[in-house]
């Protein structure tokens, strides 16, 4: 692991900044703050005006005075100052005070698989401006495993897939480390991005910009799905005349488009396992793929990678929260690592 389990035991709080949401854990209490990444700001007086689900629901709505920041951009984050301050006010005064109290206080968080060292720098300086006295960094494949409850600590397989909004990382993991794993730019955004370019351009039609989620919002129940509807009504502004309009979808097209971007995922998996030892591979075969993160929850992704690769897909439990869950059962203890006692000579 990227830190022993016994330094992270004396973590007191575990933040999770991630491109959609930010999650923070607290020893003892748990998961008190799963907001989305967003704050609004007032360009005239810098004021900070909203954060979390206010702030996201003024996303294409504000005036020219206010601005709505996403200080985090592909798990790294790229607004220090904007980071700290939301992350106060997403947690209150109240846990802030708690916070405080502590004398030594110590923090982890989760970064993205081989990232550079500017990127975890802005972490840890994310942290110890808000009382962080110590910041313990985890990799976010290892803490998600441990999260959705797979044998990270066992000298067998287990591959995981962390399906975020700006990335996806994929990765074989075996005794408490990663063995071979690739990170792609390739996440929930471009999905999203490909569906409205699609709709766009064969139909004319500009969907809202709340619109984050067009599979969800504008195809109903199983529509991505080869047995649900056909057509489906989605509606949207014109882009000539820009007024409101209904067109009638075609599924199966918004289906093909949805699956070009998803060909960088499918070609990662398979890199992932030419670069795996056979011997772990072969363990695969038992356990499958393990999927996790917001994305996950696409329709019909999981079906597409059981067809690419021939091997079991399952996706987590509760996949969104799966990282900020591994952080918070590695600090409370949870976790004990395989004990290998040497060899006498």
């Amino acid at each position: 692991m990227t830190v022993s389990l016994e330094q992270l035991r004396r973590c007191h709080v575990a933040v999770d900044l991630g491109a959609a949401r930010t999650r923070v854990y607290v020893k003892g209490p748990g998961l008190v703050v799963d907001e989305p990444s967003v704050a609004a700001v007032n360009t005239r007086t810098g004021s900070l005006i909203a954060v979390g689900a206010l702030a996201e629901q003024m996303t294409g709505r504000t005036p020219d005075y206010i601005r709505v920041a996403r200080p985090v951009s592909g798990g790294t984050v790229v607004d220090i100052e904007m980071a700290q301050r939301m992350l106060r006010h997403l947690l209150g005064e109240k846990l802030r005070r708690q916070l405080r109290r502590k004398p030594w206080l110590r923090a982890a968080a989760c970064t993205p698989h081989d990232s550079d060292p500017l990127a975890r720098r802005a972490s840890v300086e994310t942290l110890v401006g808000l009382g962080a006295r110590r910041v313990e960094l985890v990799d976010t494949l290892i803490a998600a495993a441990v999260g959705c409850g797979l044998p990270v600590e066992q000298p067998t397989a287990t591959m995981i897939m962390v399906c975020g909004a700006a990335t996806t990382q994929i990765a074989v993991l075996s005794l408490g480390s990663i063995v071979t794993a690739v990170r792609l730019p390739v996440g929930g955004d471009a999905i999203d991005h490909a569906v409205i370019q699609h709709l766009r351009q064969h139909h004319e039609l500009m969907l809202p910009s709340q619109s984050v989620r067009p599979l969800q919002l504008a195809l109903h129940g199983n529509g991505l799905t080869t047995q649900g509807p056909s057509v489906t009504e989605i509606h949207g502004r014109d882009v000539a005349t820009g007024l409101a309009r209904s067109v009638q979808v075609d599924t199966a097209a918004i289906r093909q488009a949805i699956h070009r971007p998803l060909t960088a995922v499918l070609d990662g998996v398979g890199k992932v396992l030419r670069d795996c030892p056979p011997d772990l591979v072969a363990d695969l075969a038992d356990c499958g793929i393990t999927m996790v993160g917001g994305s996950a929850l696409l329709p019909s992704l999981d079906q597409m990678l059981r067809d690419a690769t021939g091997v079991p897909v399952h996706i987590a439990e509760r996949p969104d929260t799966c990282s900020i869950l591994g952080l918070g059962a590695m600090m409370e203890g949870e976790i004990s690592p395989l004990v290998l006692d040497p060899l006498a000579s």
